[in-house]
């Protein structure tokens, strides 16, 4: 009986280990991204919008605005997000932009999506280049 127990304690143990995920993973925060980045946003259709992304980071953390118009005087939009590693992912306020890129020194690449085209003249998915301003 003692047997029994003991192999239903430690599959318990496994299994609320595979529950979630680490949480060092969830804490882990290597790369900074506050600042101005400029860059691009080319959307599905073959239009390309100049962008830029303004962020302030507070741990994992970020928030921000996205101008797209890319002079910093357009529409912009509020944005929230968070950082993982190399990964900062982000949408805007309403949820219809979304994205995922790696950030590499003061460089970000990556994808996302526009869900209402009509608005800004580019829907679908994105493929963002963005270089980080001095």
């Amino acid at each position: 009986m003692k047997a029994t127990w003991l192999v239903i304690g430690v599959a318990l143990v496994f299994a609320s280990g595979c529950v979630r995920p680490d949480w060092i993973e969830q804490t882990l925060v290597t790369v900074d991204v506050t600042g101005v980045w400029r860059g691009t946003a080319s959307g599905s259709s073959g239009s390309t919008n100049q962008i830029v992304l303004t962020l302030q980071q507070n741990g994992p953390k970020v928030t921000g605005r996205l101008d797209l118009s890319g002079t910093g005087a357009g529409v912009a939009i509020p944005v929230e997000g968070i950082v993982n590693g190399d990964l900062f992912r982000f949408q805007d306020e309403r949820g219809s932009i979304t994205a995922e890129l790696q950030v590499s020194g003061d460089e970000m690449t990556g994808s996302g999506t526009r869900s209402s085209p009509a608005a800004v003249g580019f829907g679908g998915s994105m493929k963002f280049e963005l270089h980080r301003q001095p």
